[in-house]
This record gives C-alpha cells, sequence and structure tokens, in this order.
C-alpha cells in the first residue's frame, strides 16, 4: 500500500499544509476521503494513521493533513512547537486550508489515475466536525459529510462574556493543554475572526442548509463533546443520520500515542459505520 507522508501543499498563509495519502494501487479511481483533525490535534495523532489504512484497505483513496496553523511544523509536524502559529489559528483559516486541499487534489495529474476526484466525501473531529459541515453546505463538489464527535456552536467556543475584555486587553489567552503540559496561546484576533464571518460560522446554519448525505458519530461516554450535541445538530437536518456509539469516548477510545497495530474498538466501528454510509 503507498502511503504517502508529508507532502508539502502551499496554503493561502505563511504556513505550509502538510498531507498524507494512503491508498492501494491498482489505477482504479477510488472515492476521496479527506479527514480533517479537531483542536489541539494534529493527522498522526494517536490511531489516525491506522484509521487512514482502514479506509485504504476498503478501497478508498484517504487523506489526512495538518491545518496551516495547527501549530505544527515541516521538521515537526507531531505536537506544537510553534505555538505562535497555533496563536493565530482560526475557523476561516482552517475552512480556507481544506478549500485548498481540495482544489489541489482537483488539480494535481498525479491524483487522478487512483482518485475518483468528482466524489469527495469529508470527515471532521470533534472542531472540524463544524469545518467539514460548513464547508460542505458551500462547496458543491462535496458529496458526502461526516461530523465524528463534531461540535454543534463555534460561538459558544469562542469567548465567554466574563473573559472577553480580558482577552481584548491582554490581546492573548492560554488553555493549558493536558498531555504536553504547554500553555497554548489563543490570540485576539480568534474573537474578532468570528465575529467578522459569524453568519458563515454558525453550524446550525449550515446543517439546516445541506442538501448533501450527512452523518453524525458520536460516543455516548464523550466528555468533551457531549452527546446533547450530536442530537442538536440532527435535529437541524431532518434528511441526517446519527448513530451513537455506545461507550465511546471523544477519541473512540484511542490515545497518543497509540502503540498497538490494531485499532480501539470504538474507532473501528467509526470506519465500519462511515463504509457504509459512504457506500449506500
Amino acid at each position: 500500500m503507498p502511503i504517502l507522508k508529508n507532502i508539502i501543499i502551499e496554503s493561502n498563509f505563511s504556513k505550509p499544509i502538510l498531507t498524507d495519502i494512503f491508498y492501494i494501487e491498482n489505477k482504479i479511481p477510488k472515492p476521496i476521503i479527506i479527514f480533517c483533525h479537531g483542536y489541539k490535534g494534529f493527522k498522526d495523532w494517536g490511531a489516525w494513521g491506522l484509521m487512514a489504512k482502514a479506509f485504504a484497505e476498503a478501497g478508498y483513496y484517504f487523506i489526512k493533513f495538518n491545518f496551516s496553523h495547527n501549530g505544527g511544523t515541516l521538521e515537526q509536524p507531531i505536537d506544537f512547537p510553534d505555538l505562535e502559529a497555533f496563536g493565530n489559528n482560526n475557523y476561516s483559516k482552517e475552512l480556507d486550508d481544506l478549500h485548498v486541499v481540495i482544489n489541489w487534489i482537483q488539480t494535481n495529474p498525479k491524483i487522478k489515475p487512483e482518485a475518483d476526484i468528482n466524489n469527495i466525501n469529508l470527515i471532521g473531529h470533534s472542531r472540524a466536525g463544524g469545518i467539514v459541515t460548513i464547508k460542505a453546505e458551500e462547496d458543491k463538489r462535496i458529496k458526502k459529510v461526516i461530523s465524528l464527535a463534531g461540535v454543534y456552536d463555534f460561538g459558544k467556543r469562542t469567548s465567554t462574556a466574563g473573559d472577553l475584555k480580558q482577552w481584548k486587553d491582554d490581546g492573548v489567552k492560554y488553555i493549558l493543554n493536558g498531555r504536553t503540559k504547554q500553555q497554548m496561546p489563543h490570540f485576539y484576533q480568534f474573537y474578532e475572526d468570528f465575529i467578522l464571518n459569524e453568519t458563515r460560522l454558525t453550524i446550525k446554519r449550515a446543517v439546516s442548509n445541506l442538501k448533501i448525505p450527512y452523518l453524525i458519530l458520536h460516543g455516548d461516554a464523550d466528555t468533551s463533546v457531549l452527546i446533547d450535541e450530536a442530537y442538536k445538530l440532527h435535529e437541524r437536518n431532518s434528511n441526517s443520520k446519527i448513530k451513537i456509539i455506545k461507550g465511546a469516548n471523544h477519541v473512540f477510545g484511542a490515545t497518543h500515542p497509540w502503540e498497538k497495530d490494531t485499532l480501539p474498538k470504538h474507532l473501528k466501528i467509526v470506519v465500519e459505520k462511515t463504509i457504509v454510509f459512504i457506500t449506500n
């Protein structure tokens, strides 16, 4: 199985988009799946690589990438050596990065023998569940979209009334990364960008307007994004499908690093349910 790692795609900003591709080489154009990582995430987190292989073995052309401002670098794509970039990330940049990746797929002649560029499907984990839903609503090239432990509302995650003045005065606020112990910066531009683009960045608006098949996958043991958010997404689109995975947490049983050579059982269920959804 060809696995192409750390392909450099130029973003529209100062940072590149590092990209991985997984597929079985047989000159048969395959449906494309683009996977977007979540907040404090990266393409090589935990069991995402095993998930990519599972989709490739099932006959898909699987692409995962680091958002340009996720905090990784060309030299160190895992974790967050570039906290300045992380602090300058925002939802609009992530939507733009995804747009660049889709354009790259459709215009790269090396991809066409193995990938069906007219069959592009999106999966977004956690925060990126909102990103892929918004992109799927506004980009007619997307055929199906999957929200994986996805959020319902960017607004309530952008600021609270109590900290907004302090954030503006300081220009930055920090969130502790429990795993790496880093103080992750969020510059005030994050809030300014959200307010400037609030209509576009309203997930429930995008979900309500979706005209393509939409799958919501969520674990009932998720303590990071509560299951209520999955039900709210489902209520916004009567044609959506929702699958609750019993006992699954926010990352479907995976951890970082993931040193086993098999998928955790809940993430395996995610793969199976996604394949059924995209195939049918």
